[in-house]
């Protein structure tokens, strides 16, 4: 028998009281005398305390029968970021489902590639989530629809399928079961975007504070050009993801609504096959399941260091593609940053697939890995007119082959040990790319840059016998250390 994680119910009132942002997404209220329940910061009138019951997730709450609040919106809630052993299973199988719905595998398919029974999963993740893995799955699927049906216009038929549903006639049967309306009563037209019928425009909601400014310099400092750009606050990309067999193109904005404590995502139509994946890696590559307050308290050593060392809302800047952003890390061993740029840039130019967007600056996707391992060989020969060294250009190649056949996943869904003990097998991979390829694309929030040339002069102040002591008192944060480590040399040139 498992028992589930117990919540503190005067705690958990007491932040519904304040409307306490830090517990958004981390619990939610089912108000009994209106069969509702709620986020945390939802404004509503405070309902009585004997009235609440507190569940650990939406789903937990929809399981006992209620309805999502129409005003809070629970499917905007931030998730959880990952924690360690059985809480960190459970939350790599919730990133994992809520990435792809598992359209294409089951329950046990999942369990199967985390590498654990079917039970031990049901296990964790009712232990974490209070529910099953399947009631979580149609829970989550029910909560994008939500979404798609409040912020857009697309037909009921398009949202059905683009939630991952299989019919319209079980879409519209669950709906009337969980939420006991049709699907068409949660249509907001008074602020649903229509765009020019080219995109849809969604939120994701995040926990502040949240450094936008500063996670969005770090990424316009690395933004590959025809790929990526950023202006007036605003981060664009073009995309290509495989389903399948086939591979879907288009482009997608972010911006910052901080009066909401979320961001707007704009996302090309002919990305909607592929929507869920293009939520999840925009959650992950924006830090939205991050504990700000959480990792704000772990790094309190690092002002031992120079005072207010520590930025409030850092984010981990994580990545929309993992081959694009480990490629990048194989070009930037040994150069700066734009030099790295430059590279990546010749890259998208020449392999990259041209595409149509509605700006001048986006004009071609990064190659997916199949494209590389197609070259013609050597591959010295292809990469070595754009730049790269004959090393750098098998490390990609060695990278490419081994994403595409499988032998190593990087997504934070992916075991972070596992897949830095076989990136470390492959040629041109030292400590330092390892490190940071699990920082970026896995999530990994433990990863420590310890032989990065500016973590070592953010450290230079500090004896070297006392570095490993600092850096223990970081964990389990280490990525944001080095992160907040990098920021300080930043800003200390402005000073």
């Amino acid at each position: 028998m498992v028992e589930r994680v117990v919540l503190d119910h005067a705690a958990c009132y007491a932040a519904m009281r304040a409307h306490d942002a830090r517990f958004d997404g981390r619990f939610f209220c089912g108000v009994a005398s209106t069969g509702i329940y709620c986020r945390p910061i939802c404004r509503v009138k405070l309902p009585k305390e004997e009235n609440c019951t507190f569940f650990p997730s939406a789903a937990a709450a929809e399981e006992a029968g209620y309805r999502p609040c129409l005003r809070c919106r629970p499917e905007l809630a931030p998730g959880r970021a990952p924690a360690d052993a059985a809480t960190r299973l459970a939350r790599i199988a919730a990133r994992i489902m809520e990435e792809d719905c598992l359209t294409d595998r089951s329950i046990a398919e999942l369990a199967g590639t985390l590498g654990i029974s079917d039970r031990h999963m049901r296990r964790v993740f009712f232990a974490e989530y209070g529910v099953n893995p399947v009631q979580y799955l149609q829970t989550q699927r029910l909560l994008l629809a939500k979404n798609l049906l409040t912020d857009t216009t697309l037909s009921v038929t398009d949202v059905a399928m683009t939630a991952g549903f299989g019919s319209i006639r079980r879409f519209n049967d669950l709906f009337l079961k969980r939420y006991r309306l049709s699907p068409s009563r949660f249509r907001d037209r008074d602020h649903a975007v229509a765009a020019d019928g080219d995109a849809i425009t969604l939120s994701l909601g995040y926990r502040p504070p949240y450094a936008w400014d500063r996670l969005l310099a770090f990424l316009a400092a690395r933004a590959v050009p025809g790929v990526e750009w950023v202006e007036e606050g605003t981060y664009r990309r073009t995309a290509a993801i495989r389903k399948g067999s086939a591979i879907h193109y288009g482009w997608l904005s972010v911006a910052h609504r901080q009066k909401l404590n979320a961001l707007s995502v704009t996302v090309a139509t002919t990305l909607l096959p592929v929507l869920p994946q293009v939520l999840a890696r925009v959650r992950h590559l924006f830090d939205l399941n991050c504990d700000p307050a959480t990792v704000f308290e772990r790094l309190a050593t690092l002002d031992a260091i120079l005072p207010d060392m520590r930025v409030p809302g850092i984010r981990l800047p994580g990545c929309f593609d993992p081959f694009e952003m480990a490629t990048r890390a194989v070009l930037g061993q040994q150069v700066t940053v734009k030099a790295a740029r430059t590279l990546a840039a010749r890259l998208a130019a020449s392999l990259g697939e041209e595409i149509g967007t509605p700006f001048a600056e986006l004009s071609r996707t990064f190659p997916l890995p199949e494209r590389i391992c197609s070259l013609d060989p050597p591959i010295e020969d292809r990469l070595g007119p754009l730049g790269v060294t004959g090393v750098r250009a098998r490390s990609i190649l060695a990278l490419a082959r081994a994403l595409a056949g499988g032998a190593i996943v990087l997504s934070p869904g992916a075991d972070p040990d596992a897949a830095m003990k076989k990136l470390a097998r492959l040629p041109g991979f030292g400590p330092w790319t390892v490190q940071y390829v699990a920082m970026r694309a896995l999530g990994w929030p433990d990863a420590f840059l310890a032989t990065d040339h500016g973590v070592k002069r953010a450290l230079s102040a500090v004896p070297a016998r006392e570095r490993d002591a600092l850096v223990e008192e970081c964990r389990p944060w280490g990525s944001y250390a080095t992160i907040t480590l990098w920021e300080s040399l930043g800003r200390a040139k402005e000073q």
